[in-house]
């Protein structure tokens, strides 16, 4: 009995997870409401909070429509580190896109949320990050398909701007799983959702 139970504990910690990696302004907003983010622009401490060690835990990665289109700005004015990284599946969400008409790199997913994140979980690999925006992040969520939340907060107001989650009525609990200061005032929280 007690090996069945371990063996349980062990399939259910090698589940591939799908993490909401994310940073907010302390008023809650993940960007300005023209999609800028200029106010992220700081100097960084060495680890940059984390980074290194998160990429090295995933290789998937689940955009929305505005925030492709923002990375592919990015991209075709040649700043650094806007390309799609090459090494990740990258599949984007998208009502109004086809086939064809994304980058080569992403792919168009035509599927339902619930369907795709249980295709996407019972294949092999490492964790699942849900880069966002604000509208795809609560789409998951309301379908219970989130697992953890990282929440860099930025100590900053900027007043007004896309929210976090898209607003809806919702309760969802969450439990603190870490919580890390950083020296020039960032806060680092790590949630898990509850079911």
């Amino acid at each position: 009995m007690a090996k069945r139970a371990a063996s349980k504990t062990t399939h259910t910690a090698l589940k591939r997870k799908i993490i909401a990696l994310v940073a907010i302004s302390a008023d809650g907003f993940i960007a300005r409401p023209d999609g800028s983010f200029d106010w992220l622009d700081r100097p960084r401490p060495k680890g940059n909070y984390g980074m290194g060690e998160f990429w090295k835990s995933i290789d998937t990665v689940l955009w929305g429509r505005k925030t492709y289109d923002l990375a592919l700005s990015f991209q075709k004015k040649g700043m650094a580190g806007a390309a799609f990284d090459t090494r990740l599946k990258n599949y984007l969400f998208s009502r109004t896109l086809r086939t064809g008409e994304t980058a080569a790199e992403v792919e168009l997913v035509d599927e339902p949320i619930k369907a795709f994140a249980t295709h996407l979980r019972a294949g092999k690999g490492k964790n699942i990050w849900m880069m966002g925006g604000g509208g795809i992040i609560a789409s998951f969520l309301d379908e219970g398909e989130i697992d953890e939340f990282l929440i860099s907060v930025i100590p900053r107001f900027i007043g007004e701007g896309i929210p976090l989650i898209a607003p809806r009525h919702r309760n969802v609990p969450l439990q603190l799983i870490s919580c890390k200061a950083f020296p020039d005032g960032v806060v680092k929280l790590h949630y898990a959702v509850q079911r």
